[in-house]
């Protein structure tokens, strides 16, 4: 597979010539239109005075014209289109070198209740969602985020398989999400899904019939006022019978009017999205599954969505003098068409839902297919079911710079607990978060930042970062006495692994160590897997009394007055520590 960076430079070269042709392009049918409209102006100036000549070529005229707008719209959502993926592509080169802190971070979807988003950087400015979110539509962001955090380890082989294909898909990923980015929806999905299921009809069912037999006598009353069969007092009797008509229901079609145009552009948008996603042959079945949502026998899913827009659009245009005041006295347009999208909402409304989850699942999930993309170097782990939860080789936090983060060799099997001391700055905490997010990709399908790795699936949970809340009038310790009693309760109904960094700080050293010993002892005794931070080297001694436990450190050192820390994972109990030495350096005591 071609190397990210000469992909996306190569596609940035070929955006900046589809551009410039269709400028060109674009030009040259703003000439061509100008001149359509001086010849008809000019050529209706010297045969004004011959009406048949005068009447083909103002015709011819205003047909070409038309053409020629109409081919001006379509060349113009070409040229925005490859504006957009120029965009995309200059964008994936600035993040490849960690420029991405100007991208959403996510911080809607930050929970402190969750069971390890707030503790691993999930969400907020600098976040693995910032770094990996490409989603272009609000539902497809909320899907990404639930990717993330639903914990959920059922079927990570076909994920697996999922976002690799999407990763290879490059071009359809990109056109997929400059089509979303294009059109700028204003009515949010929940919305619509729940106006469509509370909608009441107000059209009679007769109106499936009356407008026509209303239009075809319309245009026999017109025809016959033309030859002066009847007089303009019949003509106009006849206008304000159809306004009369459909004045009854004039207050009903304008709420119909503004609800619709409100959701018009987001029928717009999904539709050509749909129509992506049932062209494209995947063969993933995760993505098949999918698809199917969107797949159906008939007419097509896109179709549908097509028609509906056309019927919206259609409404929408009641707002023109002509089409609002004539069409309705002589056709009851807006009836016709209200009715239109009455019987279309009936049909169709339950199966929209899937229709915009399927579309929400494809824009989620093409983030992590281009996450899989930008990192070649990263590898999927090898799913087991065997006593060795995770095994890791090089394993390092996706977020650091590639050429100064160290890697390190992880295993630890199910039912072990590691305690890890070290120095202060000298990396547990975010050998902790390693870890997690590791836990975390491998569990929603992501290959991982580090070599070969097995692992047998488990959930997260987490207490790293417990904070007091002023709102509850909860003091710190109390609120991560909740948090620990949350964890205790959730390991009791299913198997998690369990992240903790410096526990009960909130109380006394002695009372901390005493703690935080029985709390471990706890875990150990439950048979939970997991790992804990901490700088009280009194907690190492648990290793002693329960074989499942095993003391880890990382290390520092101080060389010509200067720390020093290498970063790696050691067996073994920590024995340097550097507060004292900070303090002195940092002129804080003497």
């Amino acid at each position: 597979m071609q190397h990210p960076e000469q992909f996306y430079k190569q596609r940035i070269t070929q955006c900046e010539q589809q551009l410039a042709a269709f400028k060109k392009r674009l030009f040259a049918i703003g000439m061509l239109r100008l001149s359509v409209f001086l010849f008809a102006v000019f050529g209706g100036y010297f045969f004004f005075d011959q009406k048949a000549i005068f009447f083909l070529l103002i015709l011819g005229c205003l047909a070409i014209f038309i053409y020629l707008v109409s081919r001006h719209a379509d060349l113009k959502y070409l040229k925005d289109k490859w504006q957009k993926l120029l965009h995309i592509n200059r964008q994936e080169l600035k993040v490849l070198k960690r420029k991405f802190h100007h991208l959403p971070d996510g911080a809607e979807f930050a929970n402190p209740k969750h069971h390890f988003s707030s503790d691993i950087d999930l969400f907020g400015r600098g976040s693995f969602y910032q770094y990996c979110n490409r989603t272009a539509l609000k539902l497809g962001s909320e899907s990404l985020a639930k990717i993330l955090t639903e914990n959920n380890i059922d079927r990570i082989p076909d994920k697996q398989r999922a976002i690799e294909e999407l990763s290879a898909l490059v071009e359809w990923r990109q056109e997929f999400s400059a089509a979303a980015s294009m059109i700028k929806a204003e009515t949010t999905y929940d919305i619509i899904v729940n106006w469509m299921r509370q909608y009441t009809s107000f059209v009679p069912a007769a109106f499936r019939w009356i407008p026509f037999v209303f239009g075809t006598l319309s245009a026999g009353i017109i025809t016959a006022y033309s030859f002066d069969l009847i007089s303009g007092w019949g003509l106009a009797a006849w206008f304000f019978l159809g306004l009369g008509i459909s004045g009854q229901y004039l207050k009903k079609i304008n709420k119909l009017s503004a609800d619709t145009s409100k959701v018009l552009s987001t029928f717009q948008q999904y539709e050509k999205l749909t129509v992506m996603v049932e062209k494209q042959g995947f063969e993933a079945k995760w993505l098949q599954e999918k698809q199917a949502l969107v797949l159906r026998e008939g007419e097509t899913a896109s179709g549908i969505l097509k028609r509906f827009s056309r019927l919206l659009n259609a409404l929408d245009q009641r707002n023109n003098i002509i089409i609002g005041i004539l069409a309705n006295a002589f056709m009851l347009r807006d009836l016709w068409l209200s009715l239109k999208i009455e019987n279309w909402i009936k049909g169709h409304a339950a199966e929209v839902e899937d229709w915009f989850r399927a579309i929400a699942f494809f824009d989620a999930n093409i983030s992590l297919g281009n996450f899989a993309f930008n990192h070649p170097e990263y590898h999927y782990p090898k799913i087991t079911d065997s006593e060795i939860l995770l095994k890791t080789t090089e394993a390092a936090h996706p977020l650091l710079d590639p050429q100064r983060r160290i890697t390190n060799d992880v295993e630890i099997r199910k039912g072990q607990f590691f305690i890890i001391t070290g120095a202060n700055m000298a990396g547990k905490s975010t050998f902790l978060r390693t870890i997690g997010l590791q836990i975390v990709m491998g569990n929603i399908g992501l290959p991982l930042c580090a070599g070969a790795s097995t692992y047998s699936p488990i959930r997260l949970i987490s207490s790293m970062r417990t904070t007091d809340s002023l709102t509850d009038d909860e003091s710190y310790f109390f609120s991560e006495l909740k948090r620990l009693k949350f964890i205790v309760d959730e390991i009791a109904g299913d198997q998690y692994f369990v992240l903790l960094d410096e526990i009960l700080k909130g109380t006394n050293s002695t009372d901390k160590a005493r703690g935080s010993r029985k709390f471990v002892e706890q875990l150990v005794r439950s048979g939970s897997t997991g790992m804990i931070a901490t700088h009280d080297l009194s907690l190492c001694g648990v290793a002693e009394d329960y074989k499942e436990m095993a003391n880890y450190y990382f290390d520092a050192e101080i060389k010509n007055d200067e720390l020093h820390f290498d970063y790696k994972f050691k067996e073994g109990i920590c024995q340097n520590m550097n507060a004292s030495f900070l303090l002195k350096k940092m002129k804080v005591i003497e």
